[in-house]
């Protein structure tokens, strides 16, 4: 674990604040702010001169600047899906995530017993981000604080939504329908395959009576999500029902860029019923070496 242990010596620590600024995109004017940001309890005089009051400020800092971004970015969406997001943006393991991305373990402040351990607790990570936060607050106001989480904290969002988003179809199209069409939908069974013990289902979602293009599960719950999901695919391209700013079809399609460009999603999938059977969807895998293809199934 390379740490920075307090010493008499402020050259080294110098240095050592401002590789800290440059990596972290921001200048202090007092450096002490920085400094305190920085260090754990294990390395303070006392535990008044860690970071742990700048962590209960960091905390709270974080936690508005993500529900404000959320309240302003998705207006389609309920109370209930706000929390969820929010609650995964700012926990623990993901600032800790964000602070081993920045490699601020480089910059901790800690004592003897500490920096003798050859990895950084998670805990330590999630602590340094937060108190971070407040740092800048208090040093450059809380544009440059919102600034930062934005830099820093905004792409995790993006995934939050996206992994909400591909697990709840369902409640998008519904709400979707309700405040464009003026309707509800409902779930068709269309078809049942298999032997009893491993049964697929067709359905297909209805609004206002009409049929959208049907899809196959393993069981009812997953063939109607991925009804919703086709309905959704569908209502962006018919005409008269445009995506409009902030809708839930805006959203999926931003939750699927993001998707893509975290390498998340690099498989087919054919959930409609044009493919020759239930759950034709495949991986394809890189050639071996007699030049064939391996596919396995995609949906497991």
């Amino acid at each position: 674990m390379n740490l920075i242990q307090e010493t008499d010596t402020l050259d080294p620590l110098s240095a050592s604040l401002a590789r800290c600024e440059r990596r972290i995109g921001y200048v202090f004017h007092s450096k002490d702010q920085l400094r305190e940001a920085l260090t754990h309890a294990s390395g303070a005089v006392h535990r008044l001169a860690s970071n742990e009051r700048m962590e209960f400020l960091g905390d709270a800092i974080l936690g508005k600047v993500v529900c404000k971004h959320l309240f302003l970015k998705y207006p389609q969406y309920l109370e209930g899906d706000l929390t969820k997001i929010k609650s995964i943006v700012v926990s623990r393991q993901t600032c800790a995530k964000i602070s081993q991305r920045l490699r601020l373990q480089e910059f901790l402040i800690v004592g003897k017993g500490m920096a003798s351990c050859p990895t950084t607790p998670p805990s330590l990570l999630a602590d340094v981000f937060e108190s971070l936060i407040a740092a800048i607050e208090l040093d450059g106001g809380p544009e440059e604080a919102e600034r930062f989480i934005h830099r820093h904290v905004i792409p995790e969002i993006e995934l939050a939504v996206a992994g909400e988003i591909e697990g709840n179809y369902k409640s998008l199209l519904q709400q979707y329908a309700q405040r464009v069409m003026s309707a509800t939908p409902a779930y068709q069974l269309l078809q049942e395959k298999g032997p009893d013990h491993s049964k697929t289902f067709k359905v297909a979602a209805e609004i206002g009576g009409e049929l959208y293009p049907p899809a196959w599960g393993r069981n009812k719950k997953e063939a109607e999500q991925r009804a919703a999901r086709n309905a959704l695919s569908e209502l962006r391209a018919i005409d008269g029902f445009p995506a409009e700013d902030g809708s839930p079809i805006d959203a999926v399609n931003d939750a699927s860029a993001v998707i893509q460009r975290e390498g998340a999603t690099d498989r087919r999938e054919s959930l409609d019923d044009t493919a020759e059977g239930p759950l034709d969807a495949y991986i394809v895998e890189e050639q071996r070496g007699d030049g064939n293809a391996s596919r396995e199934m995609a949906d497991r």
